[in-house]
């Protein structure tokens, strides 16, 4: 098994999306084993893959007593899984921050190994307790930023904050231009100054997740953003398979 974690330091950059279609992308178009984990209160992942929590569950109770198993839902789409969120993960930061338990993140993944081949982690935004948590866990880190000077400067901040804690344990990060809109001049020559990231276009599907509760990816595999979802995706799974085992 493989995790993804999708993580940016500051919110509004297109991060669910990016995780639905990964997660997605991972189930239909490399048949593999999928699950979709929310771990952001405000539950985006989940609501755009039309789930919901169910009733007297609690995904922060799953995490404190190590049970998952009984939260996880069945999506419409063959392969994909997902771990919902819900609003006691709002209190899941004070949880992790009296726990003695550092990896506890990394063990509940662990957990899960038999039943799934690829994981991709849905996280709040922030350098919290839970985001030092994931950085500790996942296999790959996937960073969607604007491009503008003030999201590549987050980027840049949280390099640094990954080199100097948890130097050489620090997860690969694959930093990704997302909402971008080449119209803009400050888009174009941002863009410009990184060649080799991958960029995911503004693109009027993509804020329709929210509409039709529907991955870009389940509607079409044509139009520029799902092309450059599937190779976003694509990138992915090659730096997963160059990983030591």
């Amino acid at each position: 098994m493989r995790s993804i974690g999708v993580f940016s330091v500051k919110g509004g950059v297109g991060k669910s999306a990016v995780a639905v279609n990964l997660a997605h992308a991972a189930a239909t178009l490399s048949g593999r084993r999928t699950l979709l984990w929310d771990l952001d209160a405000q539950a985006a992942a989940t609501y755009t893959l039309r789930l919901s929590a169910q009733p007297n569950m609690s995904a922060r109770k799953g995490i404190a007593e190590g049970d998952l198993a009984r939260l996880i839902q069945a999506s419409d789409y063959p392969g994909l899984d997902v771990l919902p969120a819900d609003k006691s993960l709002r209190h899941l930061e004070k949880q992790l921050a009296e726990d003695e338990k550092a990896k506890r993140l990394k063990k509940l993944l662990k957990s899960l190994d038999r039943d799934y081949d690829r994981i991709v982690l849905d996280c709040p935004p922030g350098l919290t307790e839970l985001a030092e948590q994931l950085f500790r866990a996942v296999d790959l880190l996937v960073v969607p930023m604007l491009p503008s000077p003030l999201s590549v400067r987050a980027f840049e901040q949280l390099q640094e904050h990954l080199a100097r804690h948890l130097k050489a344990d620090a997860p690969p990060l694959m930093p990704v231009f997302s909402m971008v809109d080449r119209r803009k001049t400050l888009h174009r020559e941002t863009v410009a100054s990184a060649p080799e990231r991958l960029c995911i276009p503004y693109a009027a599907e993509i804020e329709a997740m929210a509409v039709t509760q529907t991955p870009v990816l389940a509607k079409t595999t044509t139009t520029p953003a799902a092309k450059a979802f599937s190779r976003l995706w694509a990138d992915v799974e090659r730096r997963l398979s160059k990983l030591p085992a």
